[in-house]
């Protein structure tokens, strides 16, 4: 169970105007479940933990045994929302199965390179994952990809790609029929980057061998208990405090991370937030550190720089292992007042030391702390954000599931490479 701690966030944000924003959160919240509220077509999010189709979830977990059983690597093909989940989620828990590559999130011809050696000679399989079909890095991917497949395998390729796309309409899933290509659901009423419990993440992540029965019922578990209509509610308690905070001039936060293979959680966090919240000229911007190699770099500023910042800072107690560090004779390097503790608690000791530190410079931190990571715990995480999200981004008075910026780069870059 996740535990969030504000106790950093003095001298900005005090109880008493946490409690002051309770009306705006149960208006914010509210607004979830209107239908006349700005992005309402896209809130298939919010129940999503308990009305997820059973059907194609069982579909999942089949597909995701085949190829387990017979691909040595799979490809997963997409970009933003489409793949960035699924990739935090096998970066948390790496897969004990098939190699999972990710590829059509970049126009870098290294990255298409690199997957392609890794294939070579192997057993492989393809997941595409685009809602149209039609987004140019991804779709260039799965050319180069799908030729490949074919031409190691003829006819029976066909079997080995699996389209997550839309149910009806667009170019992939016009494709996908047309080959016989099994196919899984982006519901209509759910955004890419609030997709990861859905076929988009779900495929790839049972791939991996992680348990998305258990990823579901903490979904499902975080559900209920941030359903909660009052500043009890860690969620409203978090979405008040970084809104306190932006109307005193904190506009950019920091997502901060222990643990390396807790990177991409911060990647999909600033999707998350940045595409939902950054509009109409509005936004906490969403930045992401890891700790403690970024204090190394980034730990200058943060300290001494601009006082434009906030923390989110995501701690794991028990990260699964632990090394013991050993004695020295001649204690050349002066650290046998270390000698036989564990590296966690070394950890824990540079996470408090930072804490304090930055907030002694300026920076309100809010830590969401958990004792352990597994399946149920990541999907309590997942929903803990994704709801935060939404609800903040009606506070701030946007709406949190268009992103009518996205479109400008893409058009200049069309009319450059001469799209008819």
């Amino acid at each position: 169970m996740l535990n969030l701690d504000l106790n950093k966030l003095a001298p900005h944000v005090t109880a008493e105007a946490l409690q002051g924003m309770s009306e705006e959160l149960s208006a914010a919240h509210a607004k979830l479940y209107d239908p006349t509220a700005p992005g309402s077509d896209f809130t298939g999010w919010v129940r999503l933990p308990e009305n997820y189709d059973k059907e194609e979830f069982a579909r999942i977990q089949k597909a995701a045994a085949k190829i387990r059983q017979d691909s040595d690597v799979l490809v997963v093909v997409g970009i933003g929302g489409s793949y960035l989940g699924a990739r935090a989620a096998l970066e948390v828990f790496p897969s004990d199965g098939p190699e999972i590559c990710f590829v059509g999130c970049s126009l870098s011809p290294n990255e298409i390179q690199s997957v392609q050696k890794k294939v070579a000679g192997k057993n492989w399989s393809i997941n595409v994952i685009s809602k149209s079909g039609g987004t140019t890095e991804p779709a260039i991917a799965f050319r180069i990809f799908r030729d490949m497949l074919v031409a190691q395998y003829g006819q029976q390729a066909n079997s080995r790609i699996y389209a997550t796309t839309d149910k009806a309409r667009g170019a992939l899933k016009t494709i996908a029929d047309r080959n016989g290509w099994e196919s899984f659901v982006i519901p209509d009423n759910v955004g890419g980057r609030f997709s990861v419990l859905t076929a988009v993440g779900l495929l790839p992540i049972a791939v991996g061998g992680t348990d998305i029965e258990a990823l579901m019922a903490g979904a499902a578990d975080a559900m209920n208990r941030y359903d909660l209509r009052s500043m009890e509610n860690p969620v409203w308690q978090y979405v008040a405090a970084r809104n306190l905070l932006y109307r005193q001039g904190k506009t950019v936060e920091i997502y901060c991370n222990y643990e390396p293979s807790y990177t991409f959680v911060g990647e999909w966090l600033k999707q998350l937030f940045g595409e939902s919240e950054g509009k109409d000229g509005k936004g906490i911007f969403p930045a992401s550190a890891q700790f403690t190699t970024d204090l190394h770099s980034l730990g200058q500023y943060i300290q001494d720089g601009e006082r434009i910042l906030m923390e989110t800072v995501l701690y794991v107690d028990d990260t699964g292992c632990d090394v013991t560090l050993p004695s020295s004779e001649d204690d050349g390097d002066n650290l046998n007042y270390l000698a036989g503790k564990p590296l966690s608690f070394v950890r824990e000791m540079a996470f408090q030391g930072t804490l304090d530190a930055h907030h002694d410079g300026g920076v309100p931190a809010m830590v969401l702390r958990m004792p352990h990571m597994d399946a149920r715990t990541l999907g309590e995480l997942f929903y803990f954000f994704e709801l935060s999200c939404g609800i903040s981004g009606h506070v701030l008075g946007v709406n949190p599931f268009n992103q009518p910026g996205v479109e400008a780069y893409k058009k200049n870059m069309f009319a450059l490479l001469g799209r008819p």
